[in-house]
């Protein structure tokens, strides 16, 4: 399900306050920033990703939403190798080579060994238009043999930890959001990743819970730590607001969140919470995790290990 979809607009989510009322116009620019982890680079707190573009349905709309997203001010863009086949990666390219020094790109490869994460990293750039990549992620690592694999001979970490001191890439982490004991594999197996990819969620300390396992020793080893799945691929919006769900997620100690717009409007949405957010207490982050608890587990998060 596309998120917000049937909710009928961001701002209408159930039992919420007329404090979260929609403004008449989205201001450009004014997104808060946060240091990426150990890097250093600063983004913005909520980033435009790639993954859901092929719901747009054609590369001009897309690349209509990413110019958009740039000029609300937003610099973080999530992509991936093999996200609609290639075309994110082109829509990026067509929009953002010309502002490259501006925006902090993003791509990875699914690819366990260094020849395979060699081969799709070249064609990430020639789709970017680019010489290199901000940060290049080992993706959707799910299960553990995969982790084994990654650091066996001919694994992807010589791909990864060659592309880095060559220039290609700036950084280099993981991506995932199957299982969190397969992210603590991947953080047992190498302590010098810039960053951590997971999905973090009001419903999501209840089950198999990425923000109880895996957030406190990325915080601990400073790692840039981006969120996904804020929404729950729009089922926590049947719970919660969009404020709410954003809120709670950038109220946990990570970078950035990765939001997978389809329309402008969901990128103006996105932006308002960000101009407009408040750390959340304790009180009220327990009180959302208390009514997410209505749609928790494998039927909401079907992207997680079934147990």
């Amino acid at each position: 399900m596309e998120r917000r979809t049937f909710v009928g607009g961001a701002f209408a989510g159930l039992g919420t306050s007329t404090a979260f009322a929609r403004p008449a116009k989205v201001r450009e620019g004014d997104i808060p920033m946060r240091t990426f982890g150990k890097t250093g680079v600063k983004l913005t707190i909520v980033g435009q990703a790639g993954g859901r573009f092929p719901l747009v349905g054609n590369k001009e709309d897309a690349r209509k939403i990413v110019r958009r997203a740039y000029d609300l001010g937003i610099n973080y863009f999530d992509c991936a190798h093999d996200y609609w086949n290639g075309q994110s990666e082109e829509v990026y390219g067509d929009v953002l080579s010309p502002v490259r020094k501006d925006v902090f790109i993003t791509t990875k490869s699914g690819q366990r060994t260094r020849e395979g994460a060699e081969r799709e990293l070249h064609e990430s750039l020639k789709r970017f238009k680019t010489d290199h990549v901000d940060l290049w992620q080992m993706h959707h690592i799910d299960e553990k043999e995969e982790v084994a694999q990654i650091f066996g001979p001919g694994g992807a970490i010589e791909a990864f930890e060659a592309a880095k001191k060559a220039g290609k890439c700036r950084f280099f982490g993981f991506t995932g959001h199957r299982d969190p004991y397969v992210h603590l594999e991947m953080l047992k197996a190498y302590d010098k990743y810039d960053s951590i990819i997971m999905p973090l969620h009001a419903a999501d300390p209840a089950y198999l819970s990425f923000e109880k396992l895996v957030l406190p020793t990325s915080v601990e080893r400073n790692m840039g730590i981006q969120a996904i799945k804020p929404f729950t691929n729009a089922m926590i919006l049947s719970v919660l607001s969009a404020h709410e769900a954003l809120s709670y997620v950038l109220s946990l100690p990570i970078s950035c969140a990765a939001l997978g717009c389809t329309t402008i409007g969901q990128s103006e949405d996105d932006v308002r919470i960000a101009q407009s957010f408040r750390k959340l207490g304790e009180d009220q982050m327990a009180s959302l995790r208390k009514r997410a608890s209505r749609i928790i587990g494998p039927q909401t998060e079907n992207w997680k290990r079934n147990i």
